[in-house]
């Protein structure tokens, strides 16, 4: 089983969410696990792909068909529940970058 998301050719955007952890689960990890299968019902969704090290440090990056989707996800009521949990019990820090992705390429390609 492949962790890449499945993305159609270019155009389409990436939000890139960089966090460090703060220390014990405080009910992030059922929390993930409900915002993965909301945000997977979201219009406009692609995929995602995420990773996190033993220090806590994890990178998200969720694709998406346009910009007014993830606007339109960033306003999503449980979601907006989930980002108030994460500012006051789960994140040291983060930083969201939105960008747009114009060129792929894998390592099949010729």
């Amino acid at each position: 089983m492949s962790n890449f998301a499945k993305t159609p050719q270019p155009p389409y955007y990436a939000v890139i969410f960089s966090s460090q952890r703060t220390e014990g689960d405080h009910g992030y990890d059922s929390m993930a696990e409900n915002m993965v299968t909301l945000v997977s019902k979201q219009p406009g969704f692609l995929g995602v792909e995420s990773v996190r090290d033993s220090l806590g440090f994890g990178v998200t990056i969720s694709y998406w068909e346009s910009l007014e989707a993830i606007r339109n996800w960033k306003a999503n009521e449980a979601h907006g529940l989930a980002q108030e949990k994460g500012k006051t019990d789960w994140y040291e820090n983060y930083i969201t970058r939105i960008c747009k992705v114009e060129r792929e390429y894998s390592l099949n390609e010729l």
